[in-house]
C-alpha cells in the first residue's frame, strides 16, 4: 500500500534499490545531494545534477524537465554517506518562472524497480522559494527510510547548497544553470500558452502522480478529467474557468470556441482554430511542405514536423480529456441519483438515468467531431510533408532514395522511425533526433520488445528483426554523413547476424570484417577507447591537428551485437566508458541486445541502459513524452519487404567515396 506522506513524516523503505519519480508543471532541475551524518554536503562530487548527473548509487537527469525519474542505489553509496537530499530548482535565465507559488505542486513517487509507488508527497505550501529539498532519503540503524522535507529556498539552488554547507555554493549553482540553459536552447520551444494551460499542467502532474510518463513508459493513462480539457475549449455543462463540473444540468449550449493546436511559429498549420459545433470552418488553407521557421528548407521541414507532433498531441489530449469528463460526469449524475433513496427507483430515476446517458453521448460525440477534423487536417499535412523530406528523415520507400547522391554537409536531424497515436493508427508522425547523436541507441531483442502476437513465439525472430532495424540505422547514418566523415563498426561475436549485416559487409561499407569472438571484441573495445582518450586529451589541449595518423577523424559508429556474448568484466567496463564519454567526442554505441540475457552483472549495467534509447524491432507502444504523457507506438525504420534499396545507396556511398573527387557525382 502506498504512503501518503505529509511534511515531515517518514516511511521505511523495503528495498535498497528505488527510483524517484518527479512532476512539476513546467520544466524543473531536479538533482541529489550526498550528505554525512551531520547532514553536511562534503563536496561538489557529493552531487549529481545536469552537468556531472552520475554518482555512485545515483543518477540523476540530465536536463531541466516537467517529469523526471532519479535512480538510487543506497547499498552503492560510500560508506559515509548517511543521506539523500533530493532536490528540485527552477532553471535561471531561460525565460521562465521565477518562483514555485504560481506553479502546481511538485509531486514525488518513490518507487521500487517493477514501478509500484512506495511512497508518495506532495510539496505544497511553496511561495517565494526557486529552490526547494523534497525528499531525504536517511539511514537509522542499519535499515533505510524516506522523509518528506518540502524546506525551501527563496535565494534558490545557491542558497540551499550554502545550507548545506558546500563550499562555492554559488560557482556549482551557476554551472548547473548554465548548463541547463544550453540544452534549453537546443530543445524544440513548447507550446504558447492557451487559455487551457493551468488545466493541462495539472493533467501532467496527475499523470505523473499516477505514474504513467517517462521515457519508457508501457502503460497509457488518460490525462486528469477536468471542466476544460487541454487545448482550452470548454465541452457542454463545463464551466468556462476550467473548474470540475458539479454534474449539474448544462444551462446551454455548448461553447463554439475554438481549440487552437498551432504549433508555435508557424504561419500556417493545418491544425487551426475552428468552431467545436457546427459553423464556418476554420483551419482550411491547403497545407505546404516547409512552411515552418527556418533558414532552410531543411530545417523548416524539421520544425514542421516537431509542430506535427505536437498538434498530434494536444489534440489527442484534449479528446481523451473530453471523453473522460463525460464519463465522470455521467457518473457523478447517476450516483446522485442513487444516493437518494427518495429517488433510487421510479420513473423519476429512470428519467434522470436516460438524460445523463444522452449528454454523454452528446460529449463523446462533440468530442469526435472535433478530433476527426484535426486528425483529417494532420492527415493533409502529412501527404504533403513526406515526399518533401530530404534522405535523412525520409522513410526508405520515399523516392527521394532512388534519386540519391552523396551529402556535401552532415544533416542537422535523421528519422529513426515513426510515431503513431491508437486514435488514428494511421497517421505516422516521423521520429527525429538530432545529429550528431547526443544518446546510444538500445535495440532491443528481447521478448519485452513486443507482445507474443506481434512476432509469436519465436525469438529468434525477433533477434532477427532486432538485426535488420540495426542494419537499417547504421546504413542510413552512412549515406547521410559526408564522405570521409563517418565509420561503421561491428561487432558480432558469435557471428549470428551474419544474413542481417550483408548489406554492410557486401557493399564495402564497412573498414574491416565484423569482430568475432572475444578476441575481436578486446580488439575493437581497445581500438574505440583509445581513440576517445586521445580526441579527449587532444580536445583540451587544443591540438586537434595532432592525433596520430592512425587515428580515424570520422564519427564512428560501433554496433554490437549478441552482447554479453563474448564480453568479459573489462570489455563490459570499456563499452561503458564509450556510452558515456564516446558522443562528445564523435564515438557512438548501438547496441542489439536482450537486458536478460545480462542480468548476471546485476546493477552494474544498469546505468548503461538508461543512458540509451531503447528501440524495438516490431511495433510498440513503449515511448512516452512526459508533456501529455501519451504512450506513443514506435514503428522502427526497416525498408519494405523484398526492397534492394539499402544495398543500392549503400554501394552508390562507397563508390562516392572512393570516386576521384570523394563526393561529386
Amino acid at each position: 500500500m502506498t504512503a501518503e506522506l505529509v511534511r515531515g513524516q517518514n516511511h521505511p523503505l523495503p528495498d535498497v534499490r528505488v527510483e524517484i519519480r518527479v512532476s512539476a508543471g513546467k520544466p524543473v532541475i531536479a538533482g541529489a545531494t550526498l550528505n554525512d551524518e551531520a547532514g553536511r554536503l562534503r563536496d561538489a562530487d557529493w552531487i549529481a545534477h545536469p552537468a556531472a548527473p552520475q554518482l555512485p548509487g545515483l543518477e540523476a537527469s540530465r536536463q531541466a524537465a516537467a517529469v523526471h525519474r532519479l535512480a538510487v542505489d543506497l547499498a552503492a553509496l560510500p560508506e559515509d554517506v548517511h543521506r539523500v537530499n533530493v532536490l528540485l530548482a527552477l532553471p535561471t535565465d531561460v525565460g521562465g518562472p521565477t518562483s514555485f507559488g504560481p506553479l502546481a505542486a511538485p509531486y514525488l513517487a518513490v518507487t521500487g524497480l517493477d514501478g509500484a509507488e512506495i511512497a508518495t508527497y506532495t510539496v505544497t505550501g511553496l511561495d517565494a522559494e526557486s529552490a526547494v529539498v523534497a525528499l531525504e532519503l536517511y539511514r537509522r540503524q542499519d535499515a533505510w527510510k524516506v522523509r518528506a522535507v518540502g524546506q525551501g529556498y527563496a535565494g534558490g539552488l545557491a542558497a540551499m547548497l550554502d545550507d548545506q554547507g558546500l563550499p562555492k555554493a554559488h560557482e556549482l549553482a551557476a554551472t548547473i544553470n548554465e548548463t541547463v540553459a544550453a540544452g534549453l536552447a537546443r530543445s524544440v520551444a513548447p507550446p504558447p500558452p492557451q487559455d487551457g494551460e493551468g488545466t493541462r499542467e495539472r493533467s501532467a502532474a496527475h499523470a505523473a502522480h499516477r505514474g504513467r510518463t517517462g521515457a519508457e513508459s508501457a502503460g497509457r493513462e488518460r490525462p486528469e478529467t477536468t471542466g476544460t480539457p487541454p487545448g482550452g475549449t470548454p465541452v457542454e455543462g463545463a464551466p468556462s474557468d476550467g473548474s470540475p463540473s458539479d454534474g449539474s444540468p448544462s444551462d446551454g449550449p455548448a461553447s463554439t470556441g475554438g481549440i487552437n493546436y498551432r504549433h508555435p511559429g508557424r504561419p500556417s498549420s493545418p491544425a487551426q482554430s475552428a468552431p467545436a459545433a457546427p459553423g464556418p470552418q476554420g483551419g482550411s488553407e491547403e497545407p505546404v511542405a516547409g512552411d515552418a521557421p527556418g533558414w532552410s528548407m531543411e530545417e523548416r521541414l524539421y520544425n514542421q514536423v516537431w509542430g506535427m507532433f505536437e498538434d498530434l498531441a494536444r489534440t489527442v489530449a484534449a479528446y481523451r480529456s473530453a471523453i473522460d469528463f463525460a464519463e465522470s460526469r455521467m457518473e457523478r449524475e447517476i450516483d446522485r441519483v442513487l444516493d437518494d433513496p427518495r429517488t433510487r427507483v421510479g420513473p423519476a430515476a429512470d428519467a434522470a438515468r436516460t438524460e445523463a446517458r444522452a449528454k454523454h453521448a452528446r460529449l463523446v460525440e462533440q468530442a469526435q467531431t472535433v478530433l476527426d477534423r484535426d486528425l483529417a487536417q494532420l492527415t493533409a499535412e502529412a501527404e504533403v510533408v513526406e515526399p518533401a523530406l530530404p534522405p535523412a528523415l525520409a522513410r526508405w520507400d520515399n523516392p527521394v532514395w532512388h534519386g540519391y547522391e552523396l551529402p556535401d554537409d552532415t544533416p542537422m536531424a535523421l528519422r529513426l522511425g515513426d510515431l503513431s497515436l491508437p486514435e488514428h493508427a494511421e497517421l505516422r508522425i516521423p521520429m527525429l533526433v538530432r545529429l550528431p547523436l547526443e544518446r546510444g541507441l538500445w535495440i532491443d531483442c528481447g521478448r519485452e520488445a513486443a507482445s507474443v502476437d506481434a512476432v509469436g513465439a519465436d525469438t529468434g525472430e525477433l533477434r532477427r528483426l532486432a538485426a535488420e532495424t540495426a542494419t537499417a540505422v547504421a546504413a542510413r547514418l552512412y549515406a547521410v554523413y559526408p564522405p570521409g566523415e563517418f565509420t561503421v563498426r561491428v561487432i558480432d561475436p558469435a557471428g549470428s547476424a551474419a544474413s542481417a549485416l550483408a548489406p554492410l559487409v557486401d557493399s564495402g561499407a564497412l573498414p574491416e570484417p565484423p569482430a568475432a569472438g572475444a578476441a575481436g571484441v578486446s580488439q575493437t573495445l581497445e581500438l574505440l577507447t583509445r581513440r576517445v582518450d586521445l580526441v579527449q586529451m587532444a580536445v583540451r589541449s587544443g591540438a586537434t591537428d595532432a592525433l596520430p595518423l592512425d587515428v580515424d577523424p570520422a564519427d564512428q559508429l560501433l554496433v554490437v551485437h549478441d552482447f554479453p556474448h563474448g564480453f568479459d568484466d573489462r570489455a563490459v567496463t570499456q563499452l561503458r566508458y564509450l556510452a558515456d564519454e564516446g558522443p562528445a567526442v564523435g564515438v557512438h554505441l548501438m547496441m542489439v541486445a536482450d537486458r536478460e540475457d545480462a542480468r548476471a552483472y546485476g546493477p552494474v549495467l544498469d546505468p548503461l541502459w538508461r543512458a540509451l534509447l531503447r528501440l524495438t524491432p516490431v511495433a510498440s507502444d513503449h515511448l512516452a513524452d512526459p508533456w501529455v504523457g501519451h504512450a506513443w507506438t514506435y514503428e522502427p525504420p526497416l525498408a519494405p519487404s523484398g526492397s534492394e534499396i539499402v544495398p543500392r545507396v549503400l554501394r552508390q556511398a562507397v563508390e562516392g567515396r572512393w570516386s576521384p573527387g570523394g563526393g561529386s557525382r
